[in-house]
């Protein structure tokens, strides 16, 4: 009788848990739904009461593309995502290797001083950095290397998952390697590198994701210029006083279109990014 009342409190919990992820799914999902159904409605191009449209329609993208610079704003995004994922994934990886394998004078100060770094936002250096930036011409028509030299440049500070993902491969296959002549480069590349697929593909995805998202820092380097804009800031343009009763729809089309790569590129690796993230909160 206790074992056909316990499995019945199992499955009363089970059932209440499987209905609460599912309501909070649909609340995810809604302002997705809902951005999908503007960017496709034809009737009207200004914010409207009613959510399904009344009549369906491209002409939302195809105004995207003709009357603003979205191309453009994709293009800029894309070099920033890439640059940024190549060089911050390098800078992350090596750092967290070097903290994990090496033991030298000053480590643990390192790792604490990076820790209380960290907790402070990014947001309160930006006056610095965006005169640093101006001074040397990359701000503005510049911006586009400028942000990638931002987001990339303290990217190191970002290591606390790899280094724990590195922290779980047996230090044994390092001291095995080193008895045999190889120094600390080859065995990083030739041994550690292949085992350590998962936090690559974590690495770089959430280093190529990032600039897609970002509008605070990107719209102060690149204020006044719109070639220089990314998708975030261009597509906020379409928002303003002058322009949102006219490209409100627009604006949801590009969206959706600025979504769905990120979308895919997530469901296509997120195996490796659950194993990478899971494997790097093993140890600190």
């Amino acid at each position: 009788m206790k074992t056909i009342s316990s499995n019945k409190k199992h499955r009363a919990s089970n059932t209440a848990v499987y209905i609460l992820l599912t309501a909070l799914c649909i609340l995810w999902l809604l302002p997705f739904v809902y951005l999908v159904l503007q960017a496709f409605r034809g009737e009207s191009r200004s914010m409207v009461s009613y959510v399904i449209p009344k009549e369906w329609s491209l002409a939302n993208f195809k105004i995207l593309f003709t009357q603003t610079s979205f191309l453009r704003w994709y293009l800029n995004t894309f070099i920033i995502a890439l640059f940024t994922s190549v060089i911050q994934t390098a800078f992350v990886l090596s750092v967290s290797y070097a903290l994990s394998r090496i033991r030298f004078r000053g480590r643990r100060l390192l790792m604490n001083i990076i820790l209380v770094l960290g907790m402070f936002p990014g947001f309160l250096s930006m006056i610095a950095v965006y005169f640093i930036l101006k001074l040397i011409g990359f701000t503005g028509p510049g911006s586009v290397p400028g942000l990638i030299l931002v987001y990339a440049g303290s990217s190191g500070m970002g290591y606390y998952v790899a280094k724990g993902f590195f922290d779980t491969i047996p230090r044994s296959l390092d001291e095995a390697a080193r008895i045999d002549g190889a120094g600390r480069a080859r065995v990083f590349f030739k041994i550690i590198m292949p085992m350590a697929k998962p936090i690559i593909i974590y690495t770089v995805m959430m280093a190529f994701i990032a600039p897609w998202g970002d509008y605070m820092f990107a719209s102060l380097i690149s204020f006044g210029y719109e070639e220089a804009y990314n998708v975030a800031v261009g597509l906020f343009t379409l928002l303003d006083r002058e322009h949102i009763n006219n490209y409100y729809t627009v604006f949801c089309a590009g969206g959706l279109l600025v979504a769905l790569p990120v979308t895919v590129l997530f469901m296509m690796l997120q195996r490796y990014y659950v194993e990478g993230i899971t494997g790097g909160a093993v140890k600190g």
